[in-house]
This record gives structure tokens, sequence and C-alpha cells, in this order.
């Protein structure tokens, strides 16, 4: 009889484990569905306004790629007041296309799309980008000064926890009272602050390092210029003269962007994102992966479709050159629900 028992258990041990070993399996192999080409067929078989193709490497890490989507869930809690366009007038004179890059083409940072490399930085890249463009657009093309996002992330500790997500909001408030210093790409050696965390190859094809874990580390805040730099930390500093959300309307966004420049957006992204290539994306199958901050920089209608145009901090090898297209006026996946911005003082 004891034998029987010992027998029986030996068999529950033995089920239970190819049970967990069935799941861990059946878990890595959804994993890399995300990434697969049979995925992609799936999304094209689906998509009516845009198309799939392969973005990134089928063995990069899902949670690597989680990694990157930076707004933290409390961003909300963040925004700052609405400020609020008078539209009576001329709602009627807001164009039916609309291109930062060809309004303002003395501006040379609209046109940039920069790399949070592995770390969770949209939130500080969507903001420091549109600060870059915006500066150039209110001094009439006359002052070029790239923010660093390196300054952003790893100082401003109420932004959020840096590499780790953060608040958009709370990034153009900091930018009002504490100033941020310039700063271009990784081994750019531009401005004050270069990025410090390398881009990694998360594409196809490329020389890049591969990309590997959960995200970087956030970098310590260092409140001082590269050696090769002759401006001070401090004298380097430019600031916003105010920070402000835009109401969730469209033709608010709209007006915000013609009058003063690109913002910053927020949304969620689900995987059938991560293989956009062109045309409008809208959300058809996948699983979400988190919130994504991005800088619109304008809008248009593409086959009887309306979108904005969106510059995202995936590197120029994702995507349309590193843009994208998302559907426009039906607040998609939150797209125009959490439109942060501000005005430079010159």
């Amino acid at each position: 009889m004891a034998i029987i028992c010992i027998e029986m258990l030996l068999h529950m041990v033995l089920l239970a484990v190819a049970v967990v070993s069935g799941t861990t399996a059946a878990g890595s192999g959804n994993k890399k569905y995300a990434l697969s080409a049979k995925f992609i067929d799936e999304i094209n078989s689906k998509a009516s306004t845009w198309r799939a193709g392969r973005n990134f490497h089928p063995d990069v890490s899902l949670s690597y790629i989680r990694g990157l989507m930076g707004v933290h869930q409390d961003a909300y809690k963040f925004r700052e007041p609405e400020f609020v366009h008078d539209l009576s007038a001329d709602v009627d004179d807001l164009p039916e296309n609309f291109d930062s890059r060809e309004q303002w083409p003395n501006c040379p940072t609209i046109r940039e799309i920069r790399d949070q490399g592995s770390c969770g930085s949209c939130w500080a890249f969507g903001a420091v980008e549109a600060m870059s463009d915006r500066v150039c657009i209110a001094s009439g093309g006359k002052i070029h000064f790239r923010f660093s996002a390196e300054d952003l992330v790893s100082c401003c500790h109420t932004c959020g926890f840096g590499c780790n997500g953060g608040f958009p909001g709370a990034a153009w408030s900091y930018w009002v009272h504490k100033g941020l210093v310039s700063g271009g790409p990784f081994g750019s050696n531009l401005g004050c602050q270069p990025y410090a965390i390398a881009p990694c190859e998360h594409h196809v094809n490329g020389t890049r390092p591969s990309c590997e874990g959960e995200g970087g580390k956030t970098p310590k805040c260092v409140k001082k210029c590269q050696d090769s730099y002759n401006v001070p930390y401090a004298k380097d500093k430019r600031y916003g003269s105010k920070s402000y959300s835009i109401p969730r309307h469209e033709d608010q966004i709209r007006k915000e962007i013609m009058t003063n420049g690109p913002v910053e957006g927020a949304f969620t992204v689900y995987e059938d994102l991560l293989h956009y290539k062109e045309g409008v994306y809208q959300h058809v199958t996948g699983k979400m992966l988190g919130g994504h901050a991005i800088r619109i920089l304008g809008w248009g209608v593409e086959n009887n479709t309306k979108y904005w145009l969106i510059a995202n901090s995936w590197n120029s090898d994702w995507g349309d050159n590193g843009f994208f297209k998302i559907l426009r006026g039906e607040d998609h996946l939150g797209i125009e629900s959490s439109i942060a911005a501000g005005l430079p003082k010159l």
C-alpha cells in the first residue's frame, strides 16, 4: 500500500513538472510570436490602412522592448494646466495637411530622429525634441539649441524614475523651473551633455551592439559639461517661460502645433506597432506593451484616413525612417489625451 502511494505521489510530481514545463515552453513560444514572420503576416491580413514589415530582429527580447515604453502609469497626475486656444474665428483656416518640417525648414531639429537606447526615457525624448524645435521656431530660425535628454533623464528627480519611466508633464515643468543644458546624441560630442546611453541594435541589420535585458540604468546626475565644451553647466541652461497641456480636442492640438511647433504626446503601444512600415497605423492585433511618449509634428489625410504625423525615438531605421502616422480625431489609443507643451524663454 505504501509503495502504491509513493508511486502515485511520484507520478503527480512528474505530472506537475510536465505541466510547468509545458506552460514555460508555451509562454516562451508566445513571446517569440510577437516578433515572428507569422505575426507580421497576421497584421497585414487585418490592417487596411497600413502595412507591417520587420523592424526588430526576431531574437530581441520582449522584456527589452517593454522597457522602451517609459510613460509611467501615474503620468496623468502630473499633467500641467490646460491652455485652450480660441478657435471661434479660425477653425476653418486649419489646413487639411500640415508638416512642421516644411513649415519651418530652417529648424533642422524638426527633421531629426533620436535614439533613446535601452532606456525607458521616451518621456524625456519627446519633451527635449519638441523644446529644441520650439526654441528655433520662436527665434525665427536664429537659435539652434538641442536640449539634452541626458540632463533631463538623469537630473529631474520629480519627473519619475529615469530609465524606468517618467511623467511628460513634469518634464515640461522642470524645463520652466530648473532649465536644461544642451546635448546631442550618444558619441556626438555635441553640446554640454550628450546622451550617455549607446544605441543598440534592436533592428534587423546593423553595426550597433545587441540589445539585452530590460533597459539601461539611469545615468547619474552630473551638473557639469563635458570637458571639450567651453560653457559652464549653469550658464548653458535654457528655460521655458511656461508649460501646459492641450485639451483632448483634435482642433486644439492642430492649432497648437501650427502656432508654436511640435508637441509631446503619449499613447498605449500594442505589439503590432513594433512592425509599422507605412500608412496610417491603427491597432489591429497583439497585446499591450505599455505607455510611450513621442513627438507630434503635423497631420494630414491619406486615402481618406486622417492621421497625426509622429517622430519616434527608436532610431531612423525603425518604421518610415523613424517616423509614423497614426489615426487622428478618435483619440486612438489615447493619442489625443496626453498632449504636453510649453513656450521657451528666449
